[in-house]
């Protein structure tokens, strides 16, 4: 039911929000994406994560196999920006450094210069995409890390910055291990799955229409330039993580390390500051001077490592993002160890924490009295019964060995057994030995008389004990009660910060439902607050 309420909630606040007027940036690229995604299928999220990467500076790993429109997507987020220098190439184990880089001057060869004519390559390129990469030569490679690195080319003794904006390199695998691929691959911020399209309506779109253009029409007030683009990347830099993200950050962290075995994921240092990055163009973008819990959700595409991994990492990440909600500045868990100790406390102290049950002591052990009288079998005058005032050790009660109780004095009557249950309940059975025929009884049955029942308050208990303990609770109810005013207030504030083109609306439901589950946690550990007040009382 609970769960329902929530999604109920999650539905209304997502309806009340998805229309709100939207800041000037953010109308801007949701207007600016809208126009690139035009005529293409179920490539929205790809599109708008790739364009984010290029705004941060980062480069973008497509992965999936052939013909689901990776090029596409590349050619079309050129086009998002001013005059774009565009560099194209498909790699295979053939490929040429001149193929990608330039061929090399013959003119410059015959003077002793070993130059090469760049002009149009992707030294000279605004962005580039490099189709299945992995099948490239390690020399085109090593050129490749060094550019992306220090956004350097060397030709001849030359050395000039390039002008590369964003780098889109795709592949149906990932490198291969033992290669000396790894960092260039850690270079790829963002790793996009790029499937086939799964709708069978857009699929059937497809077939019906014509091939989708590689440039789009793009209004004019809508493309980047390239001064604009320097601008934003300057400005991204003063949005600060907030609290919250970086709370939502080690638990990733954390639960990485603990399955490290499992998903053999590891994230670098350099990876983290430039997703960290990546975090805070979304942020800027939406016209936010602060990260949210809605940036945070792009991580997801930017620490799996292999196929296999992927869909676990992305859920270690939406997992962080629900069960975080709100960094409060309270210790929570602490205020829990805390309440539960009082909890604790408050039953030794108050109440029977099992049955009292009516004995005596004797000789510095505990003894059932018991008034036994067994019925003669023969004769049901009172006459014929016999009466015992006896005593069963409490030692042995709920077992079920037979034992002889003892009498006042502390000696066994050896004439009567007994055996309890297990449950509760004791038979005792007199045994006469040389009797005569008649002098058979029937079995007595008693039942310790309980004087307390579990869970009873206990008597003349100190008030100064009750009042401190009382007090305590009310201590801990009322950080819980600011932490959910808070909490509360924080919620409703934020509803329409969440809005993002970067992000699906079923991962900002996920949010919402992770802030509203800790509301609901919030008002359970209140309530559990004033239950132990009232045993207080």
């Amino acid at each position: 039911m609970k769960s329902e309420n929530n999604y109920e909630r999650i539905v209304q606040n997502s309806k009340k929000f998805q229309h709100s007027q939207k800041n000037e940036m953010q109308k801007r690229i949701t207007d600016l994406l809208q126009q690139l995604t035009n005529g293409i299928h179920e490539r929205d999220q790809i599109m708008a994560v790739s364009l984010l990467g290029a705004i941060a500076g980062h480069n973008t790993f497509l992965f999936g196999p052939p013909g689901t429109a990776k090029s596409l997507i590349s050619r079309r987020l050129a086009c998002a920006f001013e005059n774009p220098q565009y560099f194209e190439y498909l790699m295979n184990r053939f490929s040429t450094p001149e193929e990608v880089f330039g061929p090399v001057s013959i003119k410059a060869l015959k003077e002793d210069r070993y130059i090469r004519k760049i002009e149009g390559y992707l030294p000279t390129a605004d962005f580039a995409f490099l189709d299945e990469i992995w099948k490239s030569s390690p020399a085109i490679l090593n050129n490749l890390l060094t550019i992306i690195n220090e956004h350097i080319f060397k030709n001849g003794d030359e050395r000039f910055n390039v002008p590369l904006k964003a780098l889109i390199a795709a592949s149906n695998e990932i490198p291969p291990e033992n290669q000396g691929l790894e960092a260039l691959y850690d270079r790829f911020i963002i790793r996009l799955l790029v499937p086939p399209i799964e709708q069978e309506e857009n699929f059937n779109r497809l077939l019906d229409s014509k091939p989708s253009s590689d440039k789009p029409e793009i209004s004019e007030d809508l493309r980047i330039s390239y001064h604009e683009l320097a601008k934003w990347r300057e400005q991204l830099y003063a949005v600060k993580l907030s609290t919250d993200t970086l709370l939502i950050i080690k638990y990733i962290r954390e639960n990485l390390v603990a399955q490290f075995d499992k998903l053999g994921v590891y994230v670098s240092d350099r990876r983290w500051q430039r997703a960290a990055v990546l975090l805070k163009a979304s942020a800027f973008c939406n016209g936010r001077k602060e990260t949210n819990h809605s940036d945070v959700a792009l991580l997801k595409y930017c620490l799996w490592t292999t196929p296999e991994n992927r869909e676990s990492v992305e859920q270690i990440v939406m997992n962080a993002i629900k069960s975080c909600g709100f960094d409060t500045g309270i210790d929570l868990t602490e205020l829990d160890r805390e309440k539960e100790s009082l909890d604790k406390e408050i039953n030794k102290e108050l109440y029977h924490s099992q049955d009292v049950y009516e004995t005596v002591e004797m000789g510095g052990k505990k003894y059932f009295p018991v008034q036994a009288v067994f019925k003669n079998v023969h004769n049901s005058h009172a006459n014929y019964n016999k009466e015992y005032e006896i005593y069963v050790p409490y030692s042995k009660f709920r077992s079920k060995d037979k034992f002889a109780p003892i009498n006042s004095v502390g000696n066994e009557i050896q004439e009567i057994e007994c055996e309890f249950d297990g449950q509760g309940s004791c038979k005792l059975e007199l045994k006469v030995r040389g009797g005569y025929w008649n002098e058979q009884y029937k079995p007595f049955k008693f039942k310790p008389n309980v004087l307390f029942h579990k869970g009873d308050k206990k008597q003349s208990i100190n008030d100064r004990l009750i009042w401190s303990l009382s007090r305590s609770v009310m201590e801990i109810n009322k950080a819980l009660l600011d932490v959910l005013k808070l909490v509360t207030k924080k919620h409703a504030e934020y509803q329409q910060f969440l809005q993002s083109p970067f992000i699906t609306q079923d991962d900002i439901d996920i949010v919402v439902s992770g802030i509203l589950d800790q509301i609901d946690k919030l008002n359970l550990r209140i309530k559990d607050c004033e239950r132990l007040e009232s045993l207080c009382r």
